[in-house]
């Protein structure tokens, strides 16, 4: 999986005119915890953190703190204002390379389904899928190879299989399908 640097300066609990003044200088305020290190208070940049905002992929974040301190983390949870394209607050998940990590992986579909070379319409119901290995065993990108998919068929979380990779979104969670149309009946 694809690793990005995020650089940030430590900071100390705060009340809301504090976060407030953050947010006016553009820095986003987050929180990094997970097992056997202590909560970590810090500010990023706006701007550094569309890196991991705005884009389909999925990382390996690299915190590197005032400049020395270094952790390994997931970006476990985003707030965003309700109105505005502006990040609020993230949470970082700290992780080790000897546990597994669960995360968001994108999905692509290759291929060219039979219901579509019959008449049917592919359509695509999910962009990711939760799956759950360790650090060096995690994908970009899962492909999924929809050749046989016949009109009316679907594929599901449930039905995919990887090496050293478990698949935790749920069992049922349709991934894509092929519907008919007036041309295919």
């Amino acid at each position: 999986m694809k690793h990005f640097e995020l650089k940030g300066q430590t900071r100390q609990v705060g009340n809301k005119a504090t976060i407030k003044e953050f947010r006016k200088q553009g820095l986003v305020p987050c929180n990094l915890y997970g097992p056997g290190i202590e909560n970590v208070l810090f500010t990023v940049s706006a701007k550094d953190l569309k890196g991991i905002t705005h884009v389909p992929a999925s990382f390996i974040i690299d915190l590197v703190l005032d400049g020395d301190k270094k952790y390994t983390a997931v970006a476990h949870e985003f707030q965003f204002h309700p109105i505005e394209d502006l990040c609020l607050h993230v949470d970082f998940l700290a992780v080790d390379e000897v546990k597994p990590i669960a995360i968001e992986v994108p999905i692509a579909f290759e291929g060219h389904a039979a219901g579509v070379r019959a008449g049917g319409k592919f359509v695509k119901l999910s962009r990711n899928v939760r799956v759950s290995a360790l650090m060096k065993d995690l994908p970009d990108i899962l492909t999924i190879n929809i050749d046989e998919l016949e009109i009316g068929k679907r594929i599901i979380a449930g039905d995919l299989k990887y090496d050293n990779i478990a698949v935790i979104s749920p069992k049922n969670t349709i991934l894509c399908t092929v519907k008919a149309t007036r041309q295919s009946k």
